[in-house]
């Protein structure tokens, strides 16, 4: 299965979207917004809250075969108890929506369309693999999406998307520069999925800043029970140069640990061989299950978008959880998604605070958004905003405006900061803007 391209009966567009569409799009839609005697009022983004509470929706998929993120709209919740038991904002209530994409389509579009019809002013801290199913029904609604996981190129190209971290492009990238002086042969294993798709051509950019050939790509059921056949595979092409210990890049989100299963047990014959993946694969909970500092994540890099769990930036958002959502075991502030949820509502009280008194509507954020506002996360990010076009719009990421990675390891069992790693590319907090840049985008 190594390097083979997945087929379709039906068309799938490729992952890169060109800019100019995105260009147009973003000027029709700016258009339909100023001139609304010709195109009719945009739905939603007129209506106000009045004195009554301001309503968002959080998205994730919960209970499915494959990946879940029940912690991203649990945060939500514990979110909208804590900030109304301080006053709201402005005086408003927050009133938080949360719905089950049930990670296919048809529920993504759903969650878009009654986002709509219950006229949020925005769609917050949210995670759905399908961007073409729920992107639309919010541009034509003029709904903002803020700080979604990262996980779809429509993303990082729709207008209305406000992006918190570089999703797969930085995790890869970075995953792929800190690996590039350290690894011989390198065997990625992802999902034979949409979202899978993009995933070698990243990992690869990192890879050549590095000059390292590039990585071998194995595909594997995003929803199997076991991965025998495709630990076997990826070890072999990780071994195929003697002289270099080679690495395995399992990138299965939910079903990591499923690989890892497999892999632990077909390893006893490739000792050689190290393990590297980026946050959202793994985290803590995988790491102990998998044996801690006996198992195969001993020494293993992964890259994130934010600093370790254990950094006091993030005290704020573990203070918030204590009190509003102790004992919901749903919620874990080392979850990269519980995390992103956090900052994106970071974002959504500073875009409501700058409106004030003003109109709280979907309009009036999506306004505030793209008028030049500066939002601080305390230095779990840099500090955001959203210009027109960023600067990866050349390589089709137009709305990636934070390329920040960190660089994490595994040591005696536990993820802690990679710092000063020697050889790594990567020390602390690294921008991989200029590796993007460079990347061969198809």
């Amino acid at each position: 299965m190594t390097g083979r391209r997945r087929t379709r009966s039906t068309f799938v567009r490729p992952f890169f979207r060109p800019v100019r569409a995105t260009v147009v799009s973003a000027v029709a839609l700016a258009a339909c917004a100023s001139l609304t005697a010709g195109c009719g009022a945009i739905p939603g983004a007129t209506g106000g809250s009045g004195d009554g509470p301001i309503k968002v929706m959080t998205w994730a998929p919960e209970k499915t075969d494959a990946t879940n993120k029940p912690g991203m709209p649990a945060m939500a919740r514990a979110y909208e108890k804590w900030i109304n038991a301080h006053g709201g904002i402005n005086g408003h209530e927050l009133e938080v929506l949360t719905c089950n994409d049930h990670n296919d389509s048809v529920g993504a579009a759903k969650c878009a369309r009654r986002a709509v019809a219950e006229d949020v002013v925005a769609v917050v801290g949210s995670y759905s693999q399908f961007g073409d199913s729920f992107l639309a029904p919010l541009e034509s609604a003029g709904v903002p999406y803020i700080g979604g996981y990262g996980v779809t190129n429509e993303e990082f190209t729709g207008p209305m998307s406000y992006p918190v971290n570089g999703g797969q492009p930085v995790l890869l990238a970075g995953l792929g520069r800190a690996l590039s002086a350290t690894c011989g042969p390198i065997a990625l294993v992802r999902p034979d999925s949409i979202a899978g798709d993009q995933l070698p051509t990243l990992l690869d950019s990192g890879l050549k800043a590095g000059g390292h050939a590039a990585a071998g790509d194995q595909l594997a059921a995003e929803n199997a029970t076991e991965y025998g056949t495709q630990a076997d595979e990826a070890l072999r092409s990780a071994t195929r140069d003697v002289a270099k210990k080679g690495c395995v890049v399992p990138a299965l989100g939910d079903r990591t640990d499923t690989f890892m299963d497999s892999f632990r047990r077909a390893r006893d014959s490739f000792p050689a061989v190290r393990t590297a993946t980026v946050l959202g694969s793994v985290d803590q909970s995988v790491i102990n299950a998998t044996g801690g500092a006996s198992g195969p994540y001993e020494g293993a890099y992964i890259t994130s978008w934010y600093p370790v769990a254990s950094d006091a930036r993030w005290d704020r958002m573990k203070k918030v959880i204590n009190e509003e959502a102790f004992g919901d075991n749903r919620i874990d502030p080392a979850d990269a998604g519980v995390q992103t949820t956090w900052i994106a509502y970071t974002v959504l009280k500073t875009v409501l605070e700058k409106i004030a008194d003003g109109e709280m509507s979907a309009d009036s954020v999506r306004h505030t958004l793209d008028d030049g506002l500066h939002v601080s996360t305390d230095g779990l990010t840099p500090t955001l905003h959203w210009p027109y076009e960023g600067k990866l719009a050349g390589v089709g990421f137009p709305r990636l405006v934070n390329a920040d990675v960190t660089l994490q390891v595994v040591r005696d069992g536990r993820l802690v900061a990679a710092k000063k790693t020697a050889g790594s590319g990567i020390d602390g907090i690294t921008d991989m803007t200029s590796t993007l840049e460079s990347a061969e985008i198809d």
